[in-house]
């Protein structure tokens, strides 16, 4: 224990403290004595770094029970083989320089939840760099993390719809070898379709977007 604290730059006390908030795992016994490792090391060095950061010892508490109840990476990238994204591997604290006050123990499971993020030891990673990208872009300009996790739980859902609708006219008119070939056709339809729908809905101005949603007080007849 003496020589994690030291080489964590912490005192004893602090480490005892950290431990009995469960801020890191118990160490490996042997008889009486407690071995660490370096992962105990690179936990309490996040910790110290997510502090700096402004988190509190709480939070920071729930951000590792998020952490550590999220899906490994191996479980969560080998749903998505083969891909075309490039996954991004990151500390807890460059996660939190990405998404400056908005990594919360909420928007992190939601993030989980939706295979942005699996746990890697003492890594995360991103399965998308384009949406991690994407996503810090449009937090930075102002919209929070949680507004983006749920768009891109509804564009999931258009984007499955979409994916189902191409690969069966694709089965019914192609061989399975050719469909892989053939993907990026799918893509180039839906960017296309998306920007001229964008242009439609921009011409037609928000007070005209806001009289096209329904009135949710009166039940369909």
């Amino acid at each position: 224990m003496d020589e994690l604290a030291a080489k964590a730059g912490i005192t004893v006390r602090t480490l005892r403290f950290y431990r009995e908030r469960g801020l890191i795992p118990p160490p490996r016994r042997e008889g009486r004595i407690a071995w660490y490792d370096d992962h105990h090391l690179a936990r309490l060095r996040t910790i110290t770094a997510l502090l700096e950061r402004g988190h509190t010892l709480s939070g920071i508490a729930d951000l590792t029970a998020a952490f550590e109840s999220g899906r490994d990476a191996g479980e969560a990238l080998g749903l998505v083989e083969p891909t075309e994204e490039t996954p991004v591997r990151l500390t807890p604290e460059a996660l939190a320089d990405h998404f400056a006050g908005e990594v919360t123990p909420e928007n992190l499971a939601a993030a989980l939840d939706l295979g942005y993020l699996a746990v890697d030891g003492e890594e995360i990673v991103h399965t998308s760099r384009r949406l991690l990208d994407v996503s810090a872009a449009l937090v930075r300009e102002g919209v929070p993390l949680a507004a983006v996790l749920a768009a891109g739980r509804e564009v999931r859902t258009h984007a499955d719809a979409l994916a189902r609708l191409f690969l069966t006219l694709l089965r019914a008119h192609a061989p399975d070898e050719d469909i892989a070939r053939l993907r990026p056709l799918a893509k180039n339809v839906v960017e296309a379709e998306l920007s001229m729908a964008l242009d439609r809905h921009m011409a037609k101005g928000p007070a005209t977007e806001e009289a096209e949603e329904p009135d949710e007080s009166t039940p369909p007849t």
